[in-house]
């Protein structure tokens, strides 16, 4: 289960501090990279933009590691704000588990 008590590292934390910086790479020069629009990564290293699957690929592809290690972490950070969200829990807590009909 999803530890709960610590928001995880967000794609854009990851993406900027574990990946970009380390390579010394500016957003111009990771969205030539990644075929993409400068404001596509100025997005993402925001925050304001999630993984998608395709943008996961990609940054796959760039940076040689797998779609599933962005994904995971664009999952990681949805279920921490889902969880942590007072809207998001009552629209959880409103549904009502199926009973089996046995």
């Amino acid at each position: 289960m999803l530890n709960t008590k610590r928001k995880p590292a967000s794609v854009a934390e990851i993406l900027t501090e574990e990946f970009m910086q380390p390579a010394g790479l500016t957003q111009a020069a990771l969205a030539e990279a990644m075929g993409v629009q400068r404001k596509h990564v100025n997005e993402l290293c925001n925050a304001r933009r999630r993984v998608t699957a395709s943008t996961a690929l990609i940054l796959a592809r760039v940076f040689g590691n797998s779609a599933d290690f962005w994904l995971n972490t664009q999952r990681r950070t949805d279920l921490w704000d889902a969880l942590h969200d007072p809207r998001e829990l009552q629209r959880i807590e409103r549904a009502k588990p199926l009973t089996s009909a046995a």
